[in-house]
């Protein structure tokens, strides 16, 4: 097997070549994905509705069709679920990527069509793996096998012909024969859908396999490791796979778990960041070690840009990838080759470099925490408070919630500070109401709930009266619009006042 090592690295290099095409000439790479975008959409019922075969430029795009975001585009996608073709793309799209849902929905369904897996997904992963041979020619990480871990892979059938599960499912569903071979765990695993007993099958399964290079959630990829190690009992995850070079990580902050996984691993790998939802494959490192993320501009996505200060006008305007500036907010507004037009993902990101364009990923429109992968917004931790109040007859004056990572003490938990101004009868009452029904309108948080394997019952503190409003005036921010922020994906905020108190 070690003789594949340099004809998989002459096979990189020669992508790369076609790669750097791209990387070299963005803009026309971008212009070229938007004319075959719009090609595409103008049989669709969404592109005569917006005229797209009059359309002649850029600008008369932006002009014509508006910003959209998950309840726009629903009626459309419900059509489409439910079998009507040439809605919002023009090829029939048979698999969609359930999500974290809206405001206003637990899930979102984003169409997944034949395009953007073979054009988007599977393009872009390869191109990865091109950046990753170029840099380290040497590399054994194709003699091995890759463990591969998602959320959780349940395939849900609409009618005879739709289908859906979240993303790491149907790109495992959709991927060549071929594929198996390179790996692990066996397909029947990977589609199981009760956390308890897939955490031990997959541990089971992997131990004696010859692992070059995990990705996944690092949340539940944790949980697996530190399975294995007890049934092993050997002190390191290098001890179990020796060959283990890699490690491939993306959606939530790395950050917080990096040092635990050192730890579990127990020698020196390589982390490799991408940027791959279910609206799409948008970027990744292509060079390890160093920050930001190269933006995929030929991979059947074209992209503009929101500046922070047109965030929530009705008429936000956005700018090309040639008028970005580095440093600033901007949240992406993408046109894909599965039917989103002109959609908001919600996310935003910084631009680090320009030549070529690097980004990283530094938040979210809205105070949010996905520490976990749960993406819990405001609107989610506003109603569970509503809900229990409503139940525990309870009033609340304020809150704010942030992550508690895994310890050695125990899993991952969101940390509460609360301040009441009647207490619960029974606090414990009081944070059962509110798990459930956070549980209830956030499917993503659901999951990483099940059984406690991942995100345990929520810690709660109950604080004096009027800590929010000392914290505010030392701060210097007492009075008029300023507020103690509800949410937030990192500890600053609340281990400042929990200082305070």
């Amino acid at each position: 097997m070690k003789l594949l090592s340099p004809a998989i690295s002459r096979f990189a290099r020669m992508r790369l070549w076609s790669a750097e095409q791209w990387i070299t000439d963005p803009l026309s790479a971008q212009h070229n994905v938007w004319q075959d975008l719009l090609a595409a959409g103008q049989y669709t019922e969404f592109g005569r509705q917006h005229r797209f075969s009059a359309i002649q430029s850029i600008a008369d795009y932006k002009k014509t069709v508006p910003i959209s975001e998950y309840n726009d585009l629903k009626p459309f996608i419900e059509r489409m679920m439910e079998g009507e073709e040439n809605v919002l793309w023009n090829t029939p799209v048979k698999w969609y990527a359930k999500s974290s849902g809206t405001t206003s929905d637990k899930s979102k369904f984003i169409p997944v069509s034949e395009e953007s897996l073979a054009d988007n997904h599977y393009k872009a992963s390869k191109d990865v793996l091109s950046f990753y041979y170029a840099s380290h020619p040497d590399s054994d990480l194709l003699t091995g096998k890759s463990l591969v871990i998602g959320g959780s892979h349940q395939i849900n059938q609409v009618n005879e012909e739709v289908q859906y599960g979240d993303l790491s499912a149907v790109i495992l569903q959709n991927s060549p024969f071929w594929s198996n071979w390179i790996r692990t765990p066996d397909l029947s695993i990977a589609l199981m859908d009760e956390w308890e007993e897939k955490i031990e099958a997959l541990a089971q399964s992997t131990i004696n396999e010859n692992v070059t290079s995990m990705a996944g959630v690092p949340t539940w990829l944790i949980v697996l490791l530190k399975r294995i190690l007890e049934i092993t009992g050997k002190q390191n995850i290098k001890e179990v796979w020796p060959s283990l070079e890699l490690y491939l990580h993306g959606g939530v902050s790395f950050v917080p778990y990096k040092a635990q996984f050192e730890k579990l691993i127990g020698a020196p790998i390589n982390y490799l960041e991408m940027y791959n939802a279910s609206e799409g494959f948008f970027a990744a490192q292509d060079e390890l070690g160093a920050d930001g993320m190269l933006l995929m501009c030929e991979h059947g996505i074209f992209y503009e840009f929101l500046p922070a200060d047109e965030w929530g006008k009705e008429d936000g305007q956005t700018i090309l990838l040639e008028e970005v500036e580095l440093g600033k907010n901007y949240a992406p507004v993408i046109t894909t080759n599965g039917g989103l037009w002109r959609y908001l993902i919600g996310d935003t990101i910084q631009f680090i470099s320009l030549a070529p364009y690097r980004i990283k990923v530094s938040g979210r429109i809205k105070h949010f925490i996905n520490a976990f992968g749960e993406e819990v917004i405001i609107d989610n931790t506003d109603a569970a408070i509503a809900a229990a109040c409503k139940a525990t007859g309870a009033i609340v004056n304020d809150y704010t919630a942030a992550p508690l990572y895994f310890s050695d003490e125990g899993n991952g938990a969101h940390e509460w500070l609360i301040e009441f101004d009647k207490l619960p009868e029974n606090l414990e009452a009081f944070v059962a109401a509110m798990d459930g029904h956070l549980r209830s309108i956030n499917s993503d948080y659901e999951a990483k709930r099940h059984k406690d394997i991942a995100l345990r019952m929520p810690v709660v503190h109950v604080l004096p009266t009027n800590t929010f409003t000392d914290w505010l005036a030392s701060k210097g921010k007492l009075g008029g619009q300023h507020k103690v922020p509800r949410l937030a994906n990192d500890r600053k905020v609340l281990e400042e006042i929990l200082g305070n108190r």
